[in-house]
């Protein structure tokens, strides 16, 4: 009997190089991915000039032939290299520099170097330049300059940029008339292939400045391409989501929803009124709600949330609210028992309480009636989406501060249904969105806006002070308390320690309990047990407190009427959002309220432009909309959003602010790619997307 063929080992996969592996460091792993890899700036190496024509003060290159050459040790080492060009010499200046150097510039040797030019006592002469021996044509396009890392060298990168050009697929993904649409839109280059030559290889008479400020057809190209892909992306996971499936929650006359309207002590707004309809029509579908609402500090946002609650539960199903933080859950918490229990307990239905701080034999408790139905809402923090929380019925889930939660947070809550129907899904935020954010990385999302506030809201006075005058700020706090009124004193968060913040609040609290005998003054900070923060929120809500110190954990969620003042300590800290939520705390009542921003100058300097622009944005409006678009226009949409809350890849190439045109166009041309050419669509979407075309699922 024959014996079986050998079977060939299998080839053990190659190992990478350094400069392989930095690539795949940088996301550089198809030619696609080099090839949008783009040129932070460019050199001029395509022409040589002659040093008797050259301006001091100007980058150049120059070639000639290398007269002296040596190692000097006056102060620190350094290799002075003398260049003859034969119109001028110039000296060649390293203080870093390996014996390859000195062999490439040794004497005789003719040298092209590219640097600026310094003039000076002894002549002209080039600190650290480029160079390389003379020889070979000039190149017949501007050098590129690339994004690296101290692993890959830019002639490495280069080398693999251009291999990458040549072999990658970059047949057009656009139909013709929506080329042509395009073309309408803006200037841009024929192709994607010119675009990509153009921008890494410009000619040498290109105009700089459209390449920098991405004005150039190239970059328009570039710029719709991408925002064609982030919209394709995001329409296609509407329609995905569009065709599953939830519960339909009918609004019934006499029901539940109408009961709560009744028994509410005060009138809803128009803007409520709106977007509660808005919200209604969503419900009574069969195709599950994916619905923003938005709206400033204050504007009424929680009794929204609990009239959708109320539609939920009385179609029999049940309803989760998620709040970041204890602080702003139980604020919820209260709000809700307090109209919603009284309609609930009729019906043997009740609102229950999940923290990660609940005691065993509570949370057990907590835990059966969420599982059994009776706990017809159910509130609290990220304890919600944890593995032992098992829902009866979940037709409803809101989500306050959208923008605190991941995507895969939000997913875990969706996938409490644990069956074949969706739940509703009701994000909310009171950073508003501004109209080109929205456009782009919340495309996927109806969006509902309160934007009027309730009446009896009193306008808030912002004013920006000077650490020095911080006994004035003291004195006008007594002012306050004896006037019957409370105050909050807002310590910053130091990145670095939080056993500095601590130190911070600690140290202003026991400085305000002395300048101020007779007052309660509270402490509140981030390591105190839940227990402790409710005990110090309970005094300052009822009254009995003065002056409440805290760390940023008031951020959202406490609303106490009779708090007039509120002082941010080194206010320059605090991006500008973050401003605003901790301003609407104060004008909740019907004393008129300040907000008090306390800046502390660097040493010996000024506050940076950013921290300026911030301060004069808080001073100039209270409107929530207009702050958070300034707040886009100082930030940029990647810082604007968190780390990627959204679950959108960020844009590399298009602005927001200046690229409206391409972004309007890119919103019509997604449509109708989806609908007339959907085999286009895809291959646009696998090309600029790669792996993450399946990234916008919650």
């Amino acid at each position: 009997m024959a014996e079986p063929a050998a079977t060939a080992a299998p080839t053990p996969p190659k190992a990478l190089s350094a400069p392989q592996k930095a690539m795949h460091k940088l996301g550089l792993k198809r030619d696609i991915d080099l090839a949008l890899h783009l040129p932070l700036r460019y050199e001029d190496e395509t022409r040589v000039m002659a040093l008797r024509e050259a301006r001091e003060g100007s980058v150049v290159q120059i070639e000639g032939t290398v007269t002296h050459s040596e190692v000097q040790y006056r102060g620190r080492r350094q290799l002075l290299v003398t260049l003859d060009d034969g119109s001028d010499t110039c000296t060649l200046r390293f203080f870093s520099f390996y014996p390859s150097h000195q062999k490439t510039l040794a004497v005789g040797a003719r040298i092209r170097a590219r640097g600026e030019l310094k003039g000076g006592f002894a002549g002209y002469t080039m600190l650290h330049p480029a160079f390389k021996l003379a020889g070979g044509e000039l190149p017949n396009a501007l050098t590129p300059i690339y994004p690296t890392s101290a692993q890959l060298p830019q002639a490495y990168l280069r080398k693999a940029v251009v291999g990458a050009l040549a072999r990658v697929d970059l047949r057009e993904t656009l139909p013709p008339d929506l080329l042509a649409s395009l073309q309408r839109t803006a200037r841009v280059s024929p192709t994607l292939r010119e675009s990509l030559q153009q921008l890494h290889h410009p000619a040498p008479d290109v105009a700089l400045a459209a390449l920098e400020d991405g004005s150039h057809s190239a970059w328009q190209r570039l710029k719709a391409e991408e925002l064609l892909a982030q919209q394709l992306s995001q329409a296609l996971a509407k329609r995905e989501r569009d065709a599953l499936r939830a519960p339909a929650l009918p609004l019934r006359r006499e029901g539940l929803h109408e009961q709560l309207l009744a028994a509410l002590p005060f009138a809803l707004t128009a803007a409520q009124r709106r977007v509660g309809e808005e919200i209604a029509l969503d419900l009574g579908r069969q195709v599950p709600m994916h619905r923003l609402l938005q709206g400033d500090v204050g504007s009424g946002k929680t009794v929204v949330a609990a009239l959708a609650a109320a539609i939920a539960i009385d179609a029999g199903w049940q309803c989760a609210l998620m709040a970041p933080t204890e602080i702003l859950a139980e604020q919820h918490f209260r709000k809700l028992i307090g109209w919603l229990e009284p309609l609930l307990e009729p019906l043997g239905k009740r609102v229950a309480w999940l923290t990660g701080s609940q005691k065993k034999k509570q949370r057990a408790e907590m835990l059966a009636l969420i599982a059994s139905g009776e706990a017809a809402l159910v509130v609290g923090t990220h304890a919600v989406i944890q593995d032992q929380v098992v829902f009866q019925r979940l037709a409803l889930a809101l989500i306050d501060e959208q923008h605190r939660f991941g995507v895969a947070q939000r997913l875990a809550l969706r996938g409490k249904t644990g069956g074949a129907l969706e739940p509703h899904l009701l994000m909310m935020s009171a950073t508003p969105i501004p109209r080109t954010l929205a456009m782009s990385y919340y495309a996927d999302l109806d969006v509902s806006t309160i934007d009027e506030l309730p009446p009896g809201r009193t306008p808030i006075v912002t004013k920006v002070v000077s650490d020095a005058r911080r006994a004035e700020v003291v004195a006008r706090i007594r002012g306050q308390i004896d006037e019957g009124r409370q105050v909050y004193w807002v310590c910053p968060l130091i990145e670095e320690s939080e056993a500095l913040d601590l130190s911070n609040a600690t140290a202003t609290h026991a400085e305000l309990s002395q300048a101020l005998p007779g007052v309660l003054v509270g402490l509140l900070h981030s390591r105190m047990s839940p227990a402790e923060k409710k005990a110090v929120m309970s005094l300052f809500e009822q009254g009995q407190m003065g002056v409440l110190v805290s760390t940023t954990v008031i951020e959202v969620g406490v609303d106490v009427p009779n708090a007039s003042l509120m002082v941010i300590e080194h206010a320059e800290r605090f991006g500008l959002s973050q401003l605003h939520q901790l301003r609407g705390r104060v004008g909740r009542g019907a004393a008129a309220s300040a907000c008090v921003l306390m800046y502390s100058p660097p040493e010996g300097g000024r506050l940076g432009e950013t921290a300026r622009e911030r301060l004069k944005a808080m001073v100039e409006t209270n409107d929530g909309f207009e702050i958070a678009r300034r707040d886009l226009d100082i930030r940029g949409p990647g810082e604007f959003l968190g780390a990627r809350q959204s679950g959108a890849p960020l844009l590399r190439f298009a602005d927001l602010a200046t690229d409206t045109h391409l972004l309007d166009w890119a919103r019509e041309a997604a449509r109708t790619m989806l609908d007339q050419h959907p085999r286009e669509a895809e291959q646009h979407l696998a090309r600029w997307l790669g792996s993450k075309a399946e990234y916008l699922k919650a």
